[in-house]
């Protein structure tokens, strides 16, 4: 059963997450190569060639910290699956309530590092 479970999450984080990552980028090449309004254009980033270096990371860096937020959810609810199944077993349950705090200390530290990244990102494009 335990076995079930594990697998049953994992599953749906690995599905969650390849469905974040496979959701593809609007593709703009359209509209820069079309008749369309200038500033049509320029909203769409045609004229924006010089891609940041921040902007890139930052990305990437948010991409990171949300699979692992959501992760940390995913264990939540795991811990949630196996309190209901600890069947009054103080241990288990024990277990269960220690899985919970912990994956709830990874989202707040997994929330904390998605505001300390954006600061940071902010702070770098207004300097330059």
């Amino acid at each position: 059963m335990k076995n079930k479970i594990i697998n049953l999450i994992a599953t749906a984080i690995i599905a969650i997450s390849g469905a974040i990552l496979m959701t593809p980028a609007p593709a703009y090449a359209d509209i820069c190569d079309s008749g369309v309004a200038v500033e049509i254009k320029e909203s769409a980033g045609c004229f924006d060639k010089n891609t940041k270096i921040e902007s890139v990371v930052g990305n990437i860096l948010e991409s990171i910290i949300g699979i692992l937020g959501l992760v940390a959810v995913g264990f939540i609810i795991y811990g949630g699956v196996q309190y209901m199944t600890s069947s009054g077993d103080s241990a288990k349950a024990k277990k269960a309530r220690d899985t919970i705090l912990y994956a709830c200390i990874g989202l707040v530290v997994a929330a904390l590092a998605f505001a300390i990244t954006n600061f940071a990102i902010n702070a770098i494009n207004s300097a330059s």
